[in-house]
């Protein structure tokens, strides 16, 4: 273990203290229950993002549908 591990784990373990014996047993229950989450569940989270706007349109429609939906008015600004 690193020693900023360490660190970390004592500071925790100090601010547990204070807790009562039945939120500790739902903390200890929430940190076991992390350790058998799959590691890399952020990054999987992120990349399952790519790809999810679903059309099937090709770009070149979306982008012209985009486009020609603009509209824009002309307002005169006086100083």
């Amino acid at each position: 273990m690193r020693f900023a591990d360490k660190h970390i784990v004592d500071t925790y373990s100090n601010l547990f203290e204070g807790l009562s014996p039945i939120s500790k047993k739902e903390l200890i229950e929430n940190l076991t229950k992390s350790l058998k989450r799959k590691t890399n569940n952020k990054d999987d989270k992120f990349y399952k993002t790519f790809g999810a706007f679903g059309s099937t349109k090709s770009a070149e429609t979306i982008y012209a549908e985009i486009k020609s939906s603009r509209k824009f008015r002309a307002k005169e600004i006086n100083f």
